[in-house]
């Protein structure tokens, strides 16, 4: 017989009893806790390059999601059905104001518009378009997105990169496509201040198109202020070295990730659903964004990481804040 309370050989006492008891919720509700944390800091990484200052930043991305419906493309992985949502997360975890998109048809373009509710779309309907309700017809449109919330929308408009840039669908240069230029001004709603962005893709064969292609885009900015702030983004097919490129230079236009990383070669952007692997003897970047008048890159990243085990597109997505001053 013993009395409640005293020890007894053999038996564990009550205290001791329940820490046991205890110990297992511990370990689970610690298990618990450090999966919430990572989420948290999973879903900060995604905002910590905005700058802490009291101005907000204007976050852009440009992304070409590839022409869907392919042949060359029916393998696990690259279908459109396979990557569509790993495209979108892709874009959607970083939270921008801004999305220019390249490469956009039928299908891409009402699944991006259905998901992301929250943005105005720019830049899809047009004549070219009106006899066809799907598939690909040689035109992939250069497609903006812009935050309701955020802005308001100004103006804009497009014009075709050819010696008559208002017959929609129009080539010159012995361009082997018609390529088009789509632009929106929008207002920040709590600022005031006003900026242009402009969604491009330029030929993907002839450098005597690329380069009359952005002679043509330059001489348009040009009629703005110096100092009104303007973005341009897109799939350039040419790199840093080339026409292009020196011709915006020449005009005063910056490159955001130069701006932020200095100048140099940051490595390609096209991959072809490869990634690191890819191996091209003149690998190089071909999507940039550049910037013009009074605004400030504060951040420029290369996204080069897969979602879901998956490339989102055969090009890297870049994105970039900048400071409206």
């Amino acid at each position: 017989m013993f009395k409640p309370g005293e020890p007894v050989a053999g038996r564990i006492p009550p205290a001791a009893a329940l820490a046991l008891r205890l110990e297992p919720m511990k370990k689970s509700f610690m298990l618990c806790l450090a999966g919430c944390l990572a989420a948290c800091v999973t879903a900060v990484s995604a905002t910590a390059a905005r700058p802490a200052s009291g101005q907000p930043a204007t976050r852009v991305m440009t992304c070409n999601v590839r022409i869907t419906g392919l042949p060359e493309d029916e393998t696990a992985g690259r279908r459109w059905e396979d990557r569509r949502d790993a495209c979108l997360k892709a874009i959607r975890m970083y939270r921008p104001d801004v999305i220019c998109m390249q490469e956009v048809i039928y299908d891409s373009y009402n699944y991006f518009k259905e998901k992301f509710s929250d943005y105005v779309a720019y830049g899809f309907a047009g004549p070219e378009l009106d006899p066809y309700t799907e598939g690909y017809h040689f035109i992939g449109k250069n497609v903006i997105f812009f935050s309701k919330k955020r802005y308001e929308f100004v103006s804009s408009g497009c014009y075709w990169l050819s010696e008559t840039p208002l017959a929609a669908g129009s080539c010159s240069w012995n361009t082997m496509r018609a390529r088009h230029c789509n632009w929106v001004r929008l207002r920040d709603r709590k600022s005031g201040a006003e900026f242009r962005v402009l969604d491009i893709h330029l030929d993907h064969k002839s450098d005597d198109a690329r380069r009359e292609q952005m002679k043509m885009i330059v001489g348009e900015c040009a009629q703005y202020a110096d100092g009104f702030p303007q973005i341009i983004c897109g799939d350039f097919n040419s790199g840093i070295e080339n026409a292009p490129v020196a011709c915006l230079r020449d005009a005063g236009w910056q490159e955001a990730y130069e701006a932020v990383h200095g100048p140099g070669e940051a490595g390609f952007t096209y991959h072809g659903f490869k990634g690191p692997d890819y191996r091209k003897k003149n690998a190089r970047r071909i999507d940039f964004i550049f910037v013009r008048g009074n605004l400030r890159p504060v951040s420029a990243e290369i996204l080069r990481d897969k979602v879901d085990g998956l490339y989102p597109s055969d090009h890297y997505f870049l994105m970039s804040d900048f400071i409206i001053q």
